[in-house]
């Protein structure tokens, strides 16, 4: 969706010295992209490995790989360059790719890039075809194709940046991708760029040559530098910064992509208030954690993980005055088809989402807020599909999560309900709880010493509370005291 000239977007990076980098895009004062990245817990994606082949699984049709994480990385026998195959295999010929067991063998070792982080007990997902991104281009070493991105979408714009690449000898063995950031860019800048990327993965290629696996061959650099390699566009009209170090050398980058706006970059010193304080952006943040989010005509989002996949329901308002049902489901669709993909970018929500809109009669308004979630999900980075409403109102998405999701590295299960949501309420406990005091008690002769039993702080206070004239019948029949402390 192309956005007004006059509209001027704002970046704010946020900086915990050696601990954590936050990353907000907001436009109109609004929170677009939220990105954060603790420094203790290492980013992987786009990470190049000297990795060694642990095992082959024949049914899976993949290898898993040791490339020093804790647990081995997955690689799918699509994602294996024919380079590395031991024995040559012609797709031409009955099956398009060989099968693993046959071309590969435990102990290989190979250079495989991290393409999806570790989540819960998968490991990474892991390609041998490498790619390394810079400002404008993206190479692909072992693939010699040459394309212009997608979302570059004027035929003139495209052929021109391809008329360009074509030129400028991309060389031998190396493909070459185009970034929408290039929209305008000079053949200079782009030549620079490449340059700049083949040097990069001479050096790569060279180190990865002389490395043992497992070992660390490149790494892409923190979030602060990727957000101004990736995210800085011409519509961006100021970069804050509340870090003096950091503030510095996102200018010396941002002067070498924007020579001309040196006053691009501004450092936020103020103590008496927080940088997102002073843009009002603080709620819109703390929202992102919560279950359910309220839409301007008064609906409601609820959003809920399963294992699976994102199931987003849609709760109506309040219908008042002349309004009838069907006007208010279809206004409060619409604000939802608006905000629905502003909330799968900040949550950075992947895989399948499931989307339960508020049932309508009319095909034309159906028609309509299916046409707004496509054309509101046209921002997002992340490649994704939008499908069709159901007669139901159900509604599938199929998003690519990109990562450094605030959700994903602030939270963990909780301990009480292990992330259902529901625990065991404060009865049921106190029941288990005099149950295993009395099984205790008939298993051992009465102490002088009695019983001590320990439980968490809200059961113990529950149990001495309102199941105290239990436990003294308790200490009756069985003639001894019974003692509950806090764990």
């Amino acid at each position: 969706m192309a956005r007004s000239k006059k509209t001027r977007r704002k970046m704010f990076i946020s900086v915990l010295p050696g601990e954590q980098v936050e990353v907000v895009l907001a436009e109109d004062g609004k929170v677009q992209e939220f990105y954060v990245e603790m420094l203790h817990q290492h980013r992987t994606k786009g990470n190049i490995y000297r990795g060694v082949i642990h095992n082959i699984d024949p049914s899976l049709q993949a290898a898993f790989i040791n490339y020093g994480a804790e647990k081995n990385g997955f690689l799918q026998v699509d994602e294996v360059h024919p380079e590395y195959y031991n024995q040559p295999h012609d797709s031409t010929k009955g099956y398009k790719y060989p099968l693993l067991q046959k071309v590969l063998k435990p102990g290989q070792e190979l250079l495989v890039q991290v393409v999806k982080e570790p989540a819960g007990t998968k490991g990474a997902f892991l390609t041998t075809y490498l790619s390394i991104p810079g400002r404008y281009l993206v190479i692909t070493p072992g693939r010699e194709q040459i394309g212009v991105s997608r979302k570059v979408e004027d035929d003139k714009e495209r052929a021109r940046l391809k008329e360009i690449i074509d030129s400028l000898k991309v060389g031998e063995g190396l493909g070459c991708i185009v970034r929408t950031a290039s929209l305008g860019a000079s053949k200079t800048n782009l030549s620079k760029d490449l340059q700049f990327l083949k040097r990069l993965w001479k050096d790569v290629r060279k180190t990865g040559q002389e490395s043992t696996a497992p070992e660390l061959i490149y790494q892409e650099p923190d979030l602060a530098a990727r957000a101004i390699r990736d995210y800085l566009t011409e519509d961006v009209g100021e970069v804050w910064v509340d870090d003096k170090e950091t503030a510095e050398e996102v200018s010396k980058f941002a002067a070498l992509i924007f020579p001309r706006r040196g006053s691009l970059v501004k450092e936020h010193d103020a103590v008496e208030r927080t940088l997102y304080e002073r843009f009002n952006i603080t709620k819109q943040i703390e929202q992102i954690y919560s279950r359910e989010v309220v839409l301007p005509s008064g609906g409601r989002l609820v959003f809920d993980q399963a294992e699976a996949l994102m199931a987003v329901d849609i709760n109506s308002g309040k219908v008042s005055g002349k309004t009838s049902f069907s006007e208010m489901a279809y206004r409060t669709n619409k604000e939802a088809a608006e905000v629905i993909p502003q909330q799968l970018r900040l949550r950075d929500v992947g895989g399948q989402i499931v989307i339960d809109f508020i049932e309508m009669k009319d095909r034309k308004q159906c028609q309509d807020v299916e046409k707004t979630l496509k054309q509101s999900m046209k921002v997002d980075r992340a490649r994704h599909d939008v499908g069709r409403m159901t007669k139901f109102g159900l509604l599938q998405v199929v998003r690519q999560r990109i990562g450094s999701s605030a959700i994903s590295v602030s939270t963990e299960p909780c301990p009480c309900c292990g992330g259902s949501g529901m625990r065991r309420n404060m009865e049921w406990q106190a029941l288990q709880a005099l149950r295993s005091i009395y099984l205790q008690l008939r298993a051992q002769p009465p102490r002088e010493s009695g019983l001590i039993y320990k439980a968490p702080q809200e059961l113990a206070l529950y149990l001495l509370n309102t199941k105290k004239d239990k436990l003294t019948q308790l200490e009756q029949d069985f003639q001894t005291t019974i003692t509950v402390e806090i764990a």
